[in-house]
């Protein structure tokens, strides 16, 4: 008999009803990178020391982090497949100690050469490599609908028609990355398609005046652009990672932020951005298996136009969590670099404090709290989710319909091909220029 997803087994409701989401933690093996990405402090041409983990005392915490029922696992950078065979051996250690989602990612300089001899079989060894792993998720960095613009921005030439060859070559081996765009300025292209500024007043609704309604309806071309652009490419999936310009900066642990123009949007926009993503996303959600969840960017939306928090608050340091490469300590996301919480061996997770948190807009750890938030309050306090739904029903719905396109999707099972027959029913076009109701 097939066995259940790991989401509907018993142990998972047990924890969910304990008031407990099904944990994760990001481990950032290496600083180490190759990359010239403006969005990065980690870049080849910034000057720190770098680091990168011990093997031993990685094994040391996937183990303590299995022994704590921890289900998803990430290994991320710097550049993570500069350490590939170390990345590959964690994995299996990490599918040894059951933990069931185990990630990792790229940005994508292994598709240099893609013209040279022997290029094709570096890539099919290197996918082969992977397909004996228990990887579930392997993610490329992609910034741009313009080839030029991604390939300038990270510093490597070729590398997208790299992907296009390459992409077959991981299907055929039974894995399917995902395009990771981390949105900026030039997710459209440059010229034309960038995005312009917006230093008007705070709104989700882009009818208020001229220039909200060029930025928004610019972002709505640039999303579009992009979608088309990596679906064309062959990728079958697609996230996108929120801007991660913020206040705190300077108290960041995890130096994949950064202050450049590329990436820093002001909150007014932040608010225009995140209402065109969520109404670009339903044109390609028959296309695509996207994961970014509707619901989330509702609630961004929301908190960015009216400047007060919206949704169900982060995770981070009660089930998630960030381990860091210099020195293996943890912290409650990449972000709050001033909470070091120690080894996570020596963590107590049943004495953490509940989730509070909205600093951010980290999608890796806020779109699961937000998924998974309505089902928690359901089993620890239904009357308390029937108020929130009589507050806000639309809200409600979109994330109805997020949790049903998510379990179309196969939750995103990136060892899977999509299933274009159950994913149809969810593309559609969005009216423009709406206020989202409240």
């Amino acid at each position: 008999m097939k066995p259940r997803h790991p989401l509907f087994q018993l142990a998972t409701w047990k924890r969910l009803a304990a008031n407990r989401i099904p944990g994760q933690v990001v481990i950032q093996y290496t600083d180490r990178c190759n990359a010239a990405c403006a969005q990065c402090g980690m870049r080849r041409t910034s000057t720190f020391e770098r680091s990168s983990m011990d093997m031993q005392q990685a094994r040391m915490l996937i183990d303590a982090v299995a022994e704590r029922g921890v289900q998803s696992i990430s290994f991320t950078g710097g550049e993570p497949l500069l350490h590939l065979d170390e990345i590959a051996l964690l994995m299996e250690h990490a599918g040894r100690a059951g933990i069931p989602f185990v990630r990792t990612g790229t940005n994508g300089f292994i598709f240099r050469g893609h013209e040279s001899p022997g290029w094709e079989d570096k890539i099919k060894r290197m996918a082969e490599r992977f397909a004996a792993t228990p990887l579930n998720t392997f993610w490329i960095s992609v910034d741009s609908a313009d080839a030029e613009v991604h390939e300038k921005n990270r510093g490597f030439s070729g590398i997208v028609a790299g992907m296009e060859k390459a992409l077959p070559i991981f299907h055929e081996a039974g894995i399917y990355p995902a395009a990771n765009l981390g949105i900026n300025r030039l997710t459209g292209g440059d010229g034309p398609h960038r995005l312009p500024s917006y230093t008007g007043p705070a709104t989700d609704d882009p009818n208020t005046s001229a220039a909200a309604w060029a930025f928004y309806a610019a972002a709505r071309t640039a999303f579009r652009r992009f979608y088309r652009m990596v679906h064309d490419l062959g990728f079958t999936m697609a996230n996108a990672c929120y801007p991660m310009s913020f206040e705190d900066e300077g108290d960041a642990v995890y130096a994949a932020t950064s202050e450049d123009d590329f990436i820093s949007f002001r909150p007014a926009e932040k608010a225009l951005l995140f209402r065109a993503l969520y109404e670009t996303i339903p044109e390609f959600r028959g296309e695509l298996r996207i994961f970014s969840p509707r619901s989330s960017l509702r609630a961004l939306v929301r908190s960015y136009a009216t400047g007060e928090p919206q949704g169900y608050p982060c995770r981070g340091g009660v089930d998630f969590f960030f381990v860091d490469c210099k020195d293996m300590n943890t912290y409650p996301c990449g972000y709050r670099g001033s909470e070091n919480l120690g080894k996570f061996w020596d963590l107590d997770l049943g004495a953490l404090p509940a989730p509070d948190c909205r600093r951010c807009d980290w999608e890796c750890f806020r779109d699961p709290s937000e998924m998974l938030g309505p089902v928690m309050q359901a089993l620890r306090n239904p009357l308390a989710l029937a108020r929130s739904i009589r507050r806000d029903t639309e809200a409600f719905k979109v994330w109805a319909v997020d949790a049903a396109y998510y379990r179309a999707c196969g939750f995103f099972d990136g060892r899977k091909p999509p299933q274009y027959e159950r994913m149809a029913r969810f593309a559609k076009t969005d009216s423009l220029a709406e206020p989202i109701q409240t």
